[in-house]
């Protein structure tokens, strides 16, 4: 399956922004460096507390997302939807990444690899500008966030195993806090609450959109 997402049309409420701007306060305040140890500063447990005597009990296991800002004349961020088959956040929208395995030279071989893989996005046209704080998810996962600048001129391939849909939201929509809110609902006993935002119908919620807001509280807030 090959796709080419095309420039996301203008949302209601966005703080303006330009790709300039954006990476002169990323390359500030990014971290330089991944963060592989100790306490996780985001996660599922910032919202609901209860998930951190849960992810307590497993073992932690490394994993890494790469955050694609595209460099648009109005930048986006490029999501994927995954695959409705997968055996965990089926049907979910999520940026591309998994796992970091032991031949990845760590979370920027392993976010860029994903990448590849699933959307078939080329390293190449991927520049990294640093990395967000980790994310524990309550599954168990240290997820490390790469922002990466991608190229505009780029072509898709997707994994039909893995990914249904390849789409762009507008950065500056994302960005802006008039469009996070916090949801929440009963799971497993619990009442979990998770940060969500929705885009033309598409609701972004949980990881990702925790991933997201921490983003703008890193860059922005």
């Amino acid at each position: 399956m090959t796709a080419v997402p095309q420039p996301a049309p203008s949302p209601e409420s966005a703080m303006p922004l330009t790709l300039d701007d954006f990476l002169a306060r990323a390359r500030t305040r990014l971290l330089h460096e991944p963060d592989l140890t100790g306490e996780a500063p985001r996660g599922d447990h910032e919202l609901t507390p209860e998930f951190r005597a849960m992810v307590d009990a497993m073992p932690v296991r490394g994993a890494a997302v790469l955050v694609p800002v595209v460099a648009r004349e109005r930048p986006s961020v490029l999501l994927t939807l995954r695959s409705p088959h997968l055996p965990s956040h089926a049907g979910q929208i999520a940026f591309p990444g998994g796992k970091i395995d032991p031949t990845d030279a760590g979370p920027l071989d392993a976010a860029l690899r994903e990448a590849e893989e699933e959307v078939g996005l080329a390293r190449e046209l991927v520049s990294p500008v640093g990395y967000l704080d980790a994310y524990l998810s309550r599954t168990g996962y240290r997820i490390v966030p790469v922002v990466g600048i991608v190229k505009p001129e780029f072509g898709l391939t997707l994994n039909p195993g893995e990914v249904d849909e390849a789409f762009e939201v507008p950065l500056d929509f994302l960005m802006s806090p008039d469009n996070h809110r916090q949801e929440s609902r009963e799971w497993l006993g619990l009442m979990r609450t998770f940060h969500a935002m929705t885009y033309e119908k598409r609701r972004i919620w949980g990881i990702t959109a925790g991933i997201l807001r921490s983003l703008y509280e890193r860059v922005y807030a």
